[in-house]
């Protein structure tokens, strides 16, 4: 029997599409008219210029992330946590004839209250490649989810991608600072200075002051600035790890720092490439509609 689908992740800025028939991929197509960039264009009409001829009544596509938003094409609901992993393919929203999204996950409790939307295809890809208990999730919003069994138990998010980027580009830590260069041994600095205490606030304008007064070269201050963060970021959630060897889904870069970071205080890690889990994950909900 021969099988084709197209499976999506189309978040915020991009679009990117697969085109699959059986465990072959025949193609691929990346977009920019991400859902914050769609102007004035239904989801459905950008769809099919994106697609073009791959696209036919009897195709079925398979979509994840901010698609599924309120500000994509219809909101597929949030699954409350703890859940299964299998019960996310099982919870599917349809859109368009042979079209469905994938939902989210939602944590919604006194001590906590947090949102996931596309992350939960590469967590179920992930969790087939290499099952864990834990699983760090980089990105402009790293995600921090447990896993017990094929149960999502619980997760949390820490903003530091986005503190990152507001702080260099907003705020007096980054004015006038020149262009910024790979600088190992700032990065480890950072790292240092961020385990040394989980009180991250205090800390933050002394980057500005250790480069205005000549302790830190100008353009190392990125490099530091990002240690600065994940160090204190590993520290706040290290209530969060079990004994268990933890899993990092991201790409290269991403998963170097937070890898480094979890050698520095001891603990056992591993990498799944963010792609790879994604691909993985939606082609298996994908293989199990279409079969």
């Amino acid at each position: 029997m021969t099988t084709r689908y197209i499976v999506i992740d189309w978040g915020s800025t991009n679009l990117r599409a697969w085109l699959y028939q059986n465990d072959e991929c025949l193609g691929s197509r990346f977009s920019e008219a991400g859902v914050t960039r769609l102007n004035g264009r239904s989801p459905k009409t950008v769809l099919a210029e994106v697609l073009g001829n791959w696209w036919d009544s009897d195709t079925l596509i398979v979509m994840a992330g901010m698609i599924g938003s309120n500000v994509g094409w219809k909101v597929a609901p949030y699954l409350p946590v703890p859940t299964h992993l299998s019960a996310i393919s099982e919870q599917l929203l349809p859109v368009a004839h042979n079209i469905w999204i994938v939902p989210g996950l939602s944590v919604s409790r006194g001590d906590n209250h947090n949102v996931i939307r596309g992350e939960e295809t590469q967590l179920m890809g992930a969790h087939a490649i290499s099952p864990s208990s834990v699983y760090v999730m980089p990105g402009t919003h790293c995600k921090w989810v447990r896993v017990c069994g094929d149960q999502i138990t619980d997760f949390r998010t820490v903003m530091t991608g986005e503190l990152h980027y507001l702080l260099l580009q907003h705020s007096l830590i980054g004015a006038g600072l020149p262009e910024q260069e790979h600088c190992a041994e700032a990065y480890k600095a950072g790292l240092e200075h961020g385990f040394s205490t989980p009180a991250i606030l205090p800390k933050l304008f002394e980057v500005r002051a250790s480069h205005v007064l000549g302790a830190l070269p100008r353009e190392h201050v990125s490099e530091f600035l990002s240690g600065l963060l994940i160090g204190s970021e590993v520290l706040s959630m290290s209530d969060y790890l079990t004994d268990e060897p933890i899993t990092i889904v991201a790409g290269d870069s991403l998963s170097h720092r937070y890898q480094q970071a979890f050698n520095e205080i001891g603990r056992k890690s591993s990498v799944v490439s963010g792609d790879v889990a994604f691909q993985t994950g939606i082609r298996s909900i994908a293989d199990a509609m279409a079969n």
